[in-house]
């Protein structure tokens, strides 16, 4: 009895381990693919001119993003999660002296729920099976830097030159994205 009891955990493990890695490729292409159609987007938003790239500061970038890192696909996708929230929620606040297309914008919104929508159940299985090393400080690290994003948005009420900042980092920020999506392998 035993042994037929370990032989279907088994069997259930193998099956849920290959269902999971097969997600982990269709979810590395969905991600590449929605990315890449993010920076157009982005792209596509006028900027204003270079003197307001002189009213910048340092938002404390996390090293994981400033030096290219090995991550397990886990914490790979608890990172992009995380950060496809948190653009989502900078994107949703006043760009109204921006001269931005609202069109544009809600295209990119549209997209980043996509991916988040595609990252959810795993996330949420990894989260569930703490199975992860790294991921959680990362997340940490990205909180504190999409606060200051957010706070810097605030400090400079919302203006022209604050939000060309902001574009400028996003851009990087799924150029980061697209580092990430690479390690999500089976």
């Amino acid at each position: 009895m035993t042994y037929r009891c370990l032989l279907q955990m088994v069997l259930l493990l193998c099956f849920s381990t290959t269902a999971l890695s097969r997600n982990y490729s269709l979810l590395r292409f969905q991600q590449r693919r929605s990315d890449t159609v993010c920076q157009k987007l982005l792209r596509q938003l006028p900027s204003t001119p270079q003197h307001c790239l002189e009213v910048r500061m340092d938002f404390q970038v996390p090293e994981e993003m400033r030096q290219a890192q090995q991550f397990q696909k886990e914490d790979a996708v608890l990172v992009i999660y995380e950060m496809l929230q948190q653009i989502f929620s900078i994107l949703t606040r006043d760009f109204s002296s921006t001269g931005w297309s609202e069109t544009v914008i809600e295209d990119l919104l549209v997209e980043l729920q996509g991916q988040m929508d595609h990252l959810e159940p795993i996330q949420k299985e990894i989260m569930q099976k703490k199975n992860f090393t790294m991921g959680d400080m990362t997340v940490l690290h990205l909180k504190k830097y999409y606060f200051n994003l957010g706070q810097y948005l605030k400090s400079m009420e919302y203006n022209s030159c604050a939000w060309t900042v902001v574009r400028v980092q996003m851009l990087m920020n799924f150029s980061f994205l697209k580092s990430l999506t690479g390690y999500l392998r089976d």
